[in-house]
């Protein structure tokens, strides 16, 4: 299998090109080797390796700075997508590609399931939502697997943000009424080459969406106080609510995804968010 994988550097794609090694020659690229910016890039890498699956990895997650570079935004997360996903569909190769939980509005009390219909609060989220359809439009090969709270050992995320924090004594204020599943970066790659290594001949033709998250449910605060704990970090935490600490991109109240129907159709979950955590954390340590 020849496997083309965007993003190498980020959190998701670094862990991904170790996961899916195992399955074929892996072509991966950062943004210097392949910037999704650039369509004449896109275009030629994949031509270059015409690969049997490409990876997506890539995107622009800022998601505040989205709300004022809209363009960027749709370029990277819509634009190159569709892209990818027409030249995925001119050589019969599969694209995987993330996408996120907000595309959701996050005022459901339970958990989405693939059939909810979106509503993004932000650019960040409508960028995503734009891939997405831009993707589905072309009738490649595809699967979508839609994310959430996602952090890891590198690039910019939560864990590391609080971490850093916290050494440099600093008080923090963490909001404590948006819900979601920690999910770290290495189980979304472990499960994106269990995936590839299970699918049946008729499954490379997919269509699908899934949603790829950790089990459970938690809030910012909790996830906070439980770094502290296995980091054991003295923190002088506060709970405050989401009015109280305003940022350019409104965040979805709920971002809990139901991850039943990837369990389904290929046997594949990831335990609770706990779990993971605790294995990040002794890494880091």
């Amino acid at each position: 299998m020849r496997i083309l994988l965007t993003g190498r550097a980020g959190q998701v794609g670094w862990e991904l090109e170790r996961s899916v090694s195992p399955l074929g020659e892996v072509f991966a690229f950062d943004r210097r080797g392949m910037d999704l910016a650039d369509s004449g890039a896109i275009v030629s890498r994949v031509r270059d390796v015409r690969p049997d699956v490409v990876v997506n990895a890539a995107a622009y997650t800022a998601v505040d700075g989205a709300e004022s570079e809209r363009d960027r935004a749709m370029s990277v997360n819509a634009a190159a997508p569709r892209i990818l996903a027409e030249e995925c569909k001119a050589i019969g190769a599969l694209l995987i590609h993330y996408s996120t939980d907000y595309v959701f509005d996050g005022a459901k009390k339970e958990a989405y399931d693939e059939l909810d219909s979106p509503r993004p609060l932000n650019v960040y989220g409508l960028s995503k939502l734009e891939g997405e359809k831009a993707i589905q439009g072309t009738d490649c090969a595809h699967i979508i697997l839609r994310t959430a709270w996602v952090y890891g050992a590198r690039g910019r995320n939560f864990l590391r943000t609080m971490l850093r924090l916290a050494s440099e004594g600093k008080p923090l204020r963490v909001v404590n009424d948006q819900f979601g599943a920690p999910t770290w970066s290495r189980e979304i790659a472990q499960v994106t080459a269990g995936l590839l290594a299970r699918m049946q001949p008729n499954q490379r033709d997919a269509r699908e969406t899934y949603h790829l998250t950790a089990g459970g449910r938690t809030t910012w605060y909790d996830f906070a106080r439980r770094i502290f704990e296995l980091g054991g970090v003295g923190a002088n935490v506060t709970t405050i609510g989401s009015h109280e600490y305003p940022t350019p991109a409104t965040r979805p109240k709920n971002s809990v995804l139901d991850c039943r129907k990837l369990q389904r159709d290929f046997g594949l979950s990831i335990p609770a968010w706990e779990r993971g955590l605790g294995l990040a954390m002794a890494e880091i340590r």
